[in-house]
């Protein structure tokens, strides 16, 4: 095994929904958004913080969490440009 295991990243909510449709939905293949991405997603666009200060509430570094943003992001832009359903995976 290379590399380091995993830790673990705090999340603090647990999303209400499970899914998001389009209508119409032009694509039927979903985008999943991980619970992780939609933490971090809130910490930084909702509650302002900067991706330092959410790395220490999520527990990892500036750097994951700006990966982990991105990736959350392209997903949603992703979804919507091709009308494609969003499923929040826990």
């Amino acid at each position: 095994m290379i590399g380091r295991k995993p830790i673990p990243l705090k999340v603090s909510i647990e999303p209400l929904v499970e899914k998001f449709n389009p209508v119409p939905q032009v694509n039927k293949e979903p985008i999943y958004l991980d619970v992780v991405e939609l933490e971090a997603l809130k910490l930084i666009d909702l509650e302002n913080l900067t991706f330092e200060e959410a790395g220490l509430r999520m527990n990892t570094s500036r750097n994951t969490i700006w990966r982990i943003v991105k990736s959350a992001r392209e997903k949603i832009v992703r979804a919507l440009i091709e009308g494609r359903e969003i499923i929040i995976q826990k």
